[in-house]
Parts: C-alpha cells; sequence; structure tokens
C-alpha cells in the first residue's frame, strides 16, 4: 500500500504532504494510514459528551456516505469512518479510565486496517507519561504494532499526544 506521506508538523498542529527534493515523497509502510486514522477527528454520535458544551461534533463530510445497512436488523452502522474519537478526550486529565478510553478509541479507528485485510493484527498500547519537572502525568504515549499478512511482517509506530493542548509528537521511524 502506497500513500503520499504526511509529516506532523507540531508548530502548526497538523499533518502536511512530505516533499523530497522537490517531489511529493511516498509511504510505503503504514505511518500516513495510522496519523489519519488516529489524529483526523471522527463525528461524535449525538449522545456523547463533547469536551465543550454545545460545541462541534466534527468528523468528516464523506463519513455520511460510509454507512453501512444490515437489512437482517435493519440498522445501519458506520464502517470506514475517518478518524478516531481521541478528541473528545481533550482536556480530560489522564486517569486509568482516560487510558482505556483512548486505546478503545484508538483500536475503533484502526480497525479497518485488519477489516480490509491490510494488517493480521493491530495492537495499541496508551500509557501515562510525564513531562519533565512535572508532577503527574500530562501526556499519553500510543504505540501501534501492526503485524502486515506480507512482509515487513511486523512494523510500530509511537506517537505522544497532549490531550490538553491535542499537540502530537509522530516519534521518527527506526531507519
Amino acid at each position: 500500500m502506497t500513500d503520499l506521506a504526511l509529516v506532523w508538523n507540531a508548530d502548526a498542529m497538523a499533518a502536511d504532504l512530505l516533499l523530497a527534493n522537490g517531489q511529493l515523497a511516498t509511504d510505503v509502510g503504514m505511518r500516513t494510514a495510522i496519523l489519519i486514522s488516529l489524529f483526523s477527528d471522527a463525528r461524535a454520535a449525538d449522545d456523547e459528551t463533547l469536551p465543550e458544551p454545545g460545541g462541534d461534533r466534527r468528523g468528516w463530510w464523506g463519513d455520511a456516505y460510509a454507512r453501512e445497512v444490515r437489512p437482517d436488523a435493519g440498522t445501519a452502522r458506520d464502517v470506514n469512518r475517518i478518524g478516531s474519537l481521541l478528541w473528545l478526550l481533550s482536556r480530560s486529565k489522564i486517569t486509568p479510565r482516560v487510558l482505556t478510553q483512548a486505546r478503545q478509541a484508538c483500536d475503533e479507528a484502526l480497525a479497518w486496517l485488519v477489516r480490509d485485510g491490510i494488517a493480521s493484527a493491530v495492537r495499541v498500547v496508551v500509557e501515562a507519561q510525564v513531562r519533565p519537572g512535572q508532577q503527574t502525568p500530562d501526556l499519553m504515549a500510543i504505540a501501534v504494532e501492526i503485524d502486515r499478512p506480507g512482509g515487513p511482517n511486523r512494523q510500530r509506530h509511537d506517537f505522544t499526544w497532549d490531550a490538553s493542548t491535542a499537540t502530537i509528537t509522530a516519534l521518527p521511524e527506526p531507519a
């Protein structure tokens, strides 16, 4: 799977296309797909509590067309929704409950990799981190490990996410 490569710009708090020698770079790994899956804002359901009451439920407009209707159950569910619900945790204190919610949001956002056969397994570990000079955890470390059906067999991608500012640091991939 080849994507246009994205690089995270911490100052702008956004991803941008990566240029290499004046041309758009490509990503044959999974880093770009993971960045989009985890750090794009999925639309919050009507019954979910927003970080700011009455705020925007966010999401990508194209997700309105990513619903699957199950005729046997007569219900619709979101499939191939872009992004994650990590943004709902902004302004949250990092507690064991919030870490569990973050891992669940990551698992849901990355489930498409297995469903579409791109990965045979995806494992997410979310841990609290204490910023130097602080007493309590104020960062989440997110590690994503992907087993690919066809080589390279395993890839690991590491990120830190500051829930209070939504700042993401994508740690460099090993050479």
